[in-house]
């Protein structure tokens, strides 16, 4: 639990800073490759090549490529597409998608979770009923990619790196960013355009988002799934919502729509505990319930 709050504050900078100072100004493949390739600098020099078996060296990187690589090609689109708070507010779902992976995973269907997930969206729209545009609707289907991608990546390092490893964390996560490296070098090669960082502190918040926010947190935040439960993980997943809005508001966007955020932010936020509160009764009178 400490590693996910510590790692939650550490984030709570990174949706502005790339809101203001390079979403449209700098390449969005650019950017998510840069990003990697810095992080990439921290652990693998860690690497234990030789030690490393196979099936894990392959897991880990088809985990990074999801979970890193291909969230943030989601993530970094949503930017030319939506404000920072409702980047922040369209993360909400995540803890949703953890609960559908994990019923997955037990073989059973909720519509229950249907439900919850459909009035989210309602207050989603609420965000933006003045002129939910096209853009608009992209947008949100690139940020709930980056979801989804971000949402398999937790539960399928947590799953498999609480069983036995013969290797300390530190010694494998490199191949994770192999695999998140693979996915956004190639994106970069076919999909990028020839629009760099073009001062200093565009280079600065990339070089902090790369080996800082992605190279430390990223590693700490999957350590940390190893050592909670799939409830607090899925809680935990929106405890960076209230903590980016307030940094984005109060230091950045002062003019945003506060009534509407407000108002499908609330929305949203019901849906969620709904969800929470359900997943509690079921606990009580049926004991742990192991997808939440």
């Amino acid at each position: 639990m400490p590693l996910l709050i510590f790692v939650t504050l550490l984030w709570a900078f990174s949706f502005s800073l790339i809101g203001v100072y390079l979403a449209g100004q700098v390449d969005s493949y650019f950017s998510a490759m840069t990003r990697i390739l810095l992080a990439s600098l921290i652990f693998l020099p860690l690497l234990q090549w030789r030690r490393s078996d196979p099936r894990t060296a392959i897991t880990l990187m088809a985990i990074g490529g999801v979970q890193l690589g291909l969230m943030y090609l989601f993530y970094y689109q949503s930017f030319l597409l939506l404000s920072v708070p409702e980047v922040l507010l369209f993360t909400i779902f995540t803890p949703l998608y953890i609960t559908l992976l994990y019923d997955l995973l037990e073989r059973r269907f909720s519509l229950w979770n249907l439900t919850v997930a459909l009035l989210a969206v309602s207050g989603a729209a609420i965000i933006r009923w003045d002129k939910p545009n096209g853009n608009y609707w992209y947008g949100f289907a690139m940020v709930q990619g980056a979801n989804l991608c971000f949402a398999l990546g937790q539960v399928g390092y947590r799953q498999f790196m609480r069983r036995h490893q013969p290797l300390a964390p530190r010694q494998t996560f490199g191949w994770f960013f192999l695999g998140a490296n693979l996915v956004t070098v190639t994106a970069w090669v076919f999909l990028g355009k020839a629009q760099y960082p073009q001062n200093s502190v565009q280079w600065g918040v990339l070089i902090w988002l790369g080996v800082v926010a992605s190279g430390l947190g990223y590693f700490l935040w999957n350590k940390g799934t190893t050592q909670v439960t799939a409830a607090t993980l899925a809680a935990m997943n929106n405890a960076l919502i209230p903590a980016g809005l307030l940094v984005n508001l109060l230091i950045w966007n002062r003019d945003a729509p506060i009534i509407n955020l407000m108002i499908g932010g609330g929305v949203i936020a019901t849906a969620i505990m709904l969800n929470e509160w359900r997943n509690k009764q079921r606990e009580i009178q049926h004991g742990k319930y192991r997808p939440t």
